[in-house]
């Protein structure tokens, strides 16, 4: 089968098809690794870029996110048995005292679908959540979330307690939200600030690459 068709798929949103679709190309002995890479993140790279040039929209984007975790739950128990590693670790929450998670939610699936494993806190996650969860599941990049002005700070508190913690160059920080900006993200000691979903997948992965190009 083609698998231009399953990416479409992917695209168009329609998850009942891209699930038919994911266990059609395994029964034809297509390799997960491949179907994952020509299916799922092929699309949602497109996906990515067609938001950016404000071709699609926010409903649009959860649509075919929730269309490749069909596909990738299919998947992931396959890619995990042949030993196909994901290409870093993340984990991703709302800060303390704040209860937004749209965003958030949209960030997660985005940077599942460029194969990066991530691990999702919640909303109104305490500041040591977030230390003792990227220990535990070895993280590469910690991603902090906020919505309201007033929740901002706590973004400088996680950091500040990594940096307690004796770990903070471990991890790269990546913040985002509304009222966040790229001062902001500096005056903090954030290591990535983008300003939407798809930019946020990009510059997770560019700095994941980055990060194992200089080990």
């Amino acid at each position: 089968m083609d698998l231009m068709e399953l990416s479409l798929c992917v695209e168009r949103g329609n998850a009942k098809k891209t699930k038919e679709l994911v266990i059609k190309a395994l029964d034809e002995k297509i390799s997960a690794e491949t179907i994952l890479n020509e299916g799922l993140i092929s699309a949602m790279g497109r996906v990515g870029e067609k938001f950016k040039n404000n071709e699609i929209y926010v409903p649009e984007m959860l649509i075919a996110a929730r269309a490749m975790n069909e596909g990738l739950k299919i998947l992931e128990p396959i890619l995990t048995q042949t030993g196909v590693k994901p290409i870093g670790t993340a984990i991703i929450g709302t800060v303390k005292g704040d209860l937004h998670d749209i965003g958030k939610n949209l960030v997660r699936m985005m940077l599942k679908g460029t194969g990066i494993d991530i691990y999702d806190l919640g909303v109104d996650v305490p500041t040591e959540s977030f230390v003792k969860k990227a220990a535990e599941v070895g993280a590469d990049i910690v991603c902090l979330s906020a919505l309201l002005t007033t929740t901002m700070p706590a973004m400088g508190d996680v950091i500040k307690a990594f940096e307690a913690a004796g770990s903070k160059n471990k991890y790269i920080f990546m913040v985002g939200g509304a009222p966040v900006t790229e001062n902001f993200a500096k005056e903090i000691g954030a290591d990535i600030y983008t300003p939407d979903a798809a930019t946020a997948a990009e510059a997770a992965k560019a700095a994941l690459l980055k990060k194992a190009a200089s080990n």
